[in-house]
């Protein structure tokens, strides 16, 4: 297991809807940052998208990582074959072991049957690729849902993309995700969570906070993943609520960041 930085680790940075910051982090800046902060693995993902590059940058880019000793994993959302197979050969090209995959697009959001009849034919190119296809648990389905679309699938090179957060979108807190998912995840986001009432006392809100400063059990759960002979990179993400400036919503996540990375070292060595 090694630790790393998502580019949703940054995502204030990067820019989400209606939230653009006018110099926006790019997946240069990603690495500089996961060198800075002393890990050596960078997950870019679909707020990032690689395919937007040029050659020339990820050529660049590929030479950013191997100078930084940092490692790229390449993620993407939707799981249309042109655009799977499209990111399958940035991950060869960056030297990704795994591609991380939302299932849902904006335009396309199939059915568990679905996915297994489209991945099926794919499975065989990320064998021969030696790329794993990762597929996250992303609010719609349950872990039972993805844990029998991994096992219909029946390959060593496809696996989950465990998000500690996800799964509450299917009514499933952490610890069925990873009791459930456990034996098939090859990659790990830590995210850690708080559940507060809201003022009015009608209602409840999850939302992010610095890695140990949580719910999350990440003790637990990094010996539960090990339990199930399972050792993925650990990803840090994070949902830092927004304050009341874009310029201190980022200034926020940096720190959130800093003292995850800090709080995970104690845990991951590497």
């Amino acid at each position: 297991m090694r630790l790393g930085i998502g580019s949703y680790a940054y995502a204030w940075s990067i820019g989400v809807p209606g939230y653009v910051p006018p110099r926006p982090m790019t997946a240069f800046d990603l690495l500089g940052k996961a060198a800075e902060l002393g890990v050596g693995v960078v997950q870019i993902c679909d707020n990032l998208p690689l395919d937007a590059l040029s050659d020339a940058e990820l050529d660049r880019l590929a030479r950013e990582a191997q100078r930084q000793n940092v490692r790229i994993e390449v993620g993407t959302r939707g799981i249309r074959p042109e655009h799977l197979l499209g990111y399958l050969r940035l991950a060869q090209r960056l030297q990704s072991p795994i591609l991380r995959a939302v299932i849902d697009a904006a335009d396309h959001r199939p059915l568990a049957d679905e996915v297994v009849a489209m991945l099926q034919s794919l499975v065989p190119q990320f064998e021969r690729a030696g790329v794993c296809l990762a597929i996250e648990n992303h609010d719609r389905f349950s872990a039972g849902q993805f844990r029998d679309m991994v096992q219909r699938l029946d390959s060593a090179q496809v696996g989950i993309c465990l998000d500690t957060v996800n799964s509450f979108g299917a009514l499933e807190g952490p610890e069925v995700a990873v009791g459930t998912l456990a034996p098939w995840v090859v990659s790990l986001h830590v995210k850690d969570f708080r559940i507060r009432r809201v003022e009015h006392q009608m209602g409840f809100v999850i939302e992010g906070c610095p890695a140990g400063e949580g719910r999350l059990d990440v003790p637990g759960m990094i010996a539960q993943l090990k339990a199930a002979g399972r050792d993925p990179n650990a990803i840090l993400e994070q949902w830092p609520p927004p304050e009341d400036t874009l310029d201190d919503t980022i200034a926020k996540e940096d720190r959130w960041a800093r003292a995850s990375v800090a709080y995970l070292r104690a845990l991951i060595k590497d």
